[in-house]
């Protein structure tokens, strides 16, 4: 069902999902079952619509308005690494420094920067969807 895993580098990827590229899978629109209510959606282009969860913002889908194909976010998919790309397009807005993240410093295994209180705190106040189908979601609580 899914297929083309890829990166795509362009300005208005980019900008969609707040990063410095997309990463998606596609799959045909006649296999897709939105599971947790419509994604909300906004024209990107007159060509181009992109969805997203109205609870969490989580940016899910790109597709041409015209296609019988979505493309999927990878990582708001349960088992995001299941979909290696295989390929990356919109090379014209890569980065410079792209090539580069892997040589990073490796500071760990979440970005509490070893402030265990504070990361347990986030994990139990996390109101994005949770890797795995629930009974309840969203999780309901007021902010004060």
């Amino acid at each position: 069902m899914f297929d083309n895993a890829h990166i795509c580098h362009c300005r208005m990827c980019q900008k969609a999902v707040g990063n410095i590229f997309s990463a998606l899978v596609a799959a045909p629109n006649e296999t897709l079952e939105w599971t947790r209510g419509k994604p909300s959606v906004f024209m990107s282009s007159e060509l181009v619509e992109r969805g997203f969860c109205h609870q969490c913002g989580t940016p899910l889908f790109y597709r041409g308005i015209d296609s019988n194909r979505i493309n999927l976010t990878i990582g708001s998919l349960d088992e995001p690494e299941k979909f290696a790309p295989k390929s990356q397009m919109g090379r014209e807005a890569r980065l410079v420094w792209f090539e580069h993240l892997t040589t990073l410093a490796d500071e760990g295994v979440t970005g509490a920067g070893g402030n265990e209180a504070w990361a347990q705190s986030i994990a139990a106040s996390n109101r994005q969807h949770p890797d795995h189908d629930t009974d309840q979601w969203p999780v309901l609580t007021s902010i004060e």
